[in-house]
């Protein structure tokens, strides 16, 4: 049966960034930096740094204390750290961040709290902490 057969090749979910979906669920807290590819979206409580995806969500009821980095960032929960979207970042109606953002591109709809700085480039996130920082309500 070609189930059991030792040459039949497991597609790795990690060749393709997009394929990998990493969830920490409403009620779950988890302490120590957090780094993988994809998509990562946070609806529990993280305590340390989230880096390396594609995409990351904190949802209405997610927490993350420490720094966020991503391709894109769509927070809609609370983040007490730096937030940087290397393309882009959006601040839904319910959230709340505590510290600096760094992007290319931003979304803030109505009712979104930055207490922080907002820097702002058309280049790659790496390149943005060199520019000069608008101050927004301190």
């Amino acid at each position: 049966m070609a189930i059991f057969n030792k040459d039949t090749k497991v597609p790795d979910p990690r060749a393709s960034g997009d394929a990998v979906l990493s969830i920490i669920a409403a009620g779950m807290h988890f302490v120590g930096d957090l780094e993988g590819p994809g998509l990562i979206k946070i609806d529990g409580r993280i305590e340390g740094s989230i880096s390396g995806a594609r995409q990351i969500i904190v949802g209405r009821d997610g927490s993350v204390r420490g720094n966020v980095h991503a391709t894109e960032v769509i927070l809609a929960g609370s983040v007490d750290g730096t937030v940087i979207g290397n393309e882009r970042v959006e601040l839904q109606g319910t959230a709340t961040l505590n510290g600096d953002l760094h992007t290319r591109l931003i979304v803030v709809n109505e009712g979104a709290r930055i207490n922080g700085t907002v820097r702002m480039s058309e280049a790659s996130g790496a390149d943005v902490a060199d520019r000069p920082a608008v101050q927004v309500m301190r």
